[in-house]
């Protein structure tokens, strides 16, 4: 009984850590969409989101038509603490372009970012919603404290090189991304993300954009989301709508697929993309140990008996009643 009661201790001791990290059971990517979510992965975790993705548009001025294919892939590591992420971000494209007169190629890198962000406020931290023993509409009622989100900051930099027929210069620059990101959860099946983006800021075509993503949760497999993105430049302005669903193969595995239109015809544009997510969270476990084990230490160095670590193990794992 006493060995339960020292578990049970080290336990409690380490329970503010485990309910506000930033680590989820299971993968939490943000395919398909284009919004960065508020949260980061979860410290020493490593996922990986990456697909593939058909593209067809139509200039009606210019007439010319465009058709390929390109892949993107975003790498997403928790390091130092858990609010922090970094990011590398990149996509590549491949097109035949049909103009009067001629055709020609357009293949190269149409995204390189790298980045890092970190979580500046999570609502749940410190938050325990108190349940009304007396009143069974009170605890059904709307719930206000959903109304305040996540906000997370993203600061990063563009990366392009020369020849780039993506880019609006021909030189090699390097040039500042910032992006605001805030985070709701509705009723724990619907979840609210906005970015708000400036982008190539210090060059001669700042972009400027926003790009709100809804998703809603089926149930544990099955989640599908609709979007709206916007951006503003004097090189390129465009709005998109997106939509589309994932699926959970595993606790460390999605697949996924989408579609995107925009309203205009200068260019008119049709995307379709299957994607695929997978997270590495090996390392994740030894982090809780190794707070487990740092508890225990202290425990015997004020003379009371260390804590058996198979039974911290069980613990973890809640194979106590």
């Amino acid at each position: 009984m006493n060995l339960i009661k020292q578990v049970f201790s080290t336990g409690i001791l380490l329970l503010p850590q485990l309910f506000f990290a930033q680590y989820t059971d299971v993968i939490n990517s943000n395919r398909p969409g284009e919004t960065m979510s508020a949260f980061a992965v979860g410290k020493t975790v490593i996922q990986a989101e990456t697909g593939i993705y058909g593209i067809q548009e139509k200039h009606d001025l210019l007439h010319t038509d465009a058709s390929g294919f390109g892949m993107d892939l975003t790498l997403r590591y928790g390091a130092f603490l858990e609010k922090l992420e970094f990011i590398v971000d990149l996509q590549y494209q491949m097109q035949n372009v049909t103009a009067p007169y001629t055709t020609y190629e357009k293949n190269d890198f149409k995204q390189t970012n790298l980045g890092a962000k970190y979580l500046l406020y999570d609502p749940f931290k410190n938050y325990d919603k108190k349940t009304n023993i007396y009143s069974w509409d009170a605890n059904q009622g709307f719930n206000w404290h959903q109304l305040i989100p996540a906000v997370s900051v993203f600061a990063g930099a563009n990366f392009v090189f020369k020849g780039n027929p993506y880019a609006f210069t021909p030189k090699t620059s390097i040039s500042p991304k910032a992006m605001l990101i805030t985070q709701h959860h509705f009723g724990g099946k619907w979840v609210f993300v906005t970015n708000v983006i400036a982008d190539y800021i210090t060059t001669d075509y700042p972009s400027y954009g926003y790009v709100l993503t809804l998703t809603r949760g089926f149930n544990d497999k099955w989640s599908g989301f609709v979007e709206n993105q916007g951006y503003k430049s004097d090189f390129y302005s465009d709005a998109l709508l997106r939509g589309g669903a994932a699926y959970l193969i595993g606790k460390n595995m999605q697949i996924d697929a989408s579609l995107t239109t925009n309203f205009k015809n200068t260019p008119s544009v049709l995307y379709g993309g299957i994607g695929f997510s997978w997270r590495y969270d090996g390392r994740y476990e030894e982090v809780h140990t190794m707070t487990f084990e740092k508890e225990s230490i202290k425990k015997s160095k004020k003379g009371k008996k260390e804590v058996d670590s198979q039974e911290v193990e069980r613990v973890r794992k809640g194979k106590y009643e």
